[in-house]
């Protein structure tokens, strides 16, 4: 069964909810549990990169925010923050998958999930 996106015109909709999702990878990710070494690699090295910006987003907010008025700040933590807070645990948790195959692949010759 197709999925249909319910908000095709709302990319702001879209992004939410892909950025609370764990269980989606980026696309052409592949499944982390038949990576190669080379592949777990380079993945956990992209979520690497992804979560250090997002981190550095969440803090830029947060710097922002202080200068702002109590009910400018609410409405950032009302909408900003919890989305870039969802997007960081997913960029870890797909991540921590990534370094878990990693670990895998080491403890296998980097052979584990290629058939060899």
């Amino acid at each position: 069964m197709d999925s249909i996106d319910p908000h095709p015109d709302r990319p702001d909709i879209v992004a939410a909810i892909r950025g609370g999702d764990n269980s989606l990878g980026m696309d052409r990710e592949g499944d982390p549990g038949a990576a190669t070494l080379e592949q777990a690699l380079y993945w956990r090295n992209i979520y690497s990169e992804i979560l250090t910006m997002e981190e550095s987003v969440l803090e830029r907010i947060r710097q922002l925010m202080a200068g702002q008025s109590a009910q400018a700040q609410r409405e950032v933590e009302l909408t900003n923050v919890p989305i870039v807070v969802a997007q960081l645990e997913r960029f870890r948790a797909r991540g921590k998958l990534w370094e878990s195959r990693v670990h895998a692949c080491q403890g296998n010759g980097g052979n584990a999930g290629a058939g060899v």
